[in-house]
């Protein structure tokens, strides 16, 4: 089966493709180098001549507090980028599949999020993620909304590298009234695969198990054995400028391990590199 990719040198992307190819896929790798999202005549025209039957869209608008700032922008690639595929995607009759957040959501809820809950964005990001959701259940029949959280690989910058680098600092203070599920981008491109034997629909892929930003930093330490002087602290000693939902636990429905276990695998791998 032919699969199309976008943002093939992504953190998410350079896991998946090969998990795909593996899975016995014909993968075609894109970024923007090769495929201008926002360009609706040059995606339509790409994804019409190339026919694949699955597109697996990884290409966003990734960073949260920036958005803030630059709506326009976020837009364009979230919203407007989303739609162009779906709307291609669907006069081939292909099948997408469409990577979102758990920023989605505004974090007043006290149990796991299900797919079926009504979002409710609190900072940009998350809202122009949500109406890239709305375009593409607007244009496709066939499509999976794969909601994930805390996302981290080691291929792009994130939690997991940032905690490690600042193990010797004086003092490490971090956020611990943010509660959510963190996801290794192998754990997400398994679950990928996973989804595709499922009915059509919104999922939620994440790590199984939730935890604070504290004690997702207190386990990096623990299991690589470091003595790191860690510190709790509140979202409000640590201001940003987008909000953050306070709890966006998800319920994955054991779609994905135990986020510990997973965190466990990928610092083997990194110490083996």
């Amino acid at each position: 089966m032919a699969v199309l990719v976008t943002g093939a040198k992504g953190m998410l992307g350079q896991d998946l493709c090969p998990i795909l190819e593996d899975a016995g896929y014909e993968v075609v790798e894109t970024d923007r180098g090769e495929l201008d999202i926002t360009d609706k005549e040059a995606v339509n025209k790409f994804i019409t001549e190339l026919k694949p039957e699955l597109i697996i869209h990884c290409a966003a608008y990734t960073n949260v507090d920036k958005a803030e700032e630059d709506l326009e922008t976020a837009r364009l690639l979230n919203k407007t980028g989303a739609e162009n595929i779906a709307e291609a995607a669907a006069k081939c009759d292909a099948v997408m599949v469409y990577i979102s957040t758990d920023y989605v959501f505004n974090g007043t809820k006290q149990t796991p999020y299900l797919p079926s809950d009504t979002p409710a964005p609190i900072n940009n990001y998350g809202l122009t993620k949500y109406e890239g959701e709305e375009a593409v259940k607007k244009h496709c029949t066939k499509y999976y909304i794969a909601r994930t959280s805390w996302l981290y690989g080691h291929h792009g910058k994130n939690f997991v590298e940032t905690m490690i680098s600042l193990k010797d600092k004086d003092e490490l203070k971090v956020v611990d009234d943010q509660v959510g599920c963190p996801t290794w981008t192998v754990e997400l491109s398994n679950g990928i695969l996973k989804l595709l034997k499922q009915p059509y629909g919104t999922y939620h892929v994440c790590g199984s198990g939730s935890t604070s930003w504290y004690g997702f930093a207190k386990e990096i330490f623990e299991q690589l054995g470091l003595s790191v002087n860690l510190k709790p602290c509140t979202t409000d000693e640590f201001p940003r400028p987008a909000k953050r939902p306070h709890y966006s636990i998800m319920d994955s429905n054991g779609i994905c391990r135990d986020w510990r276990a997973a965190l466990k695998d990928y610092l083997d791998l990194r110490v083996d590199e």
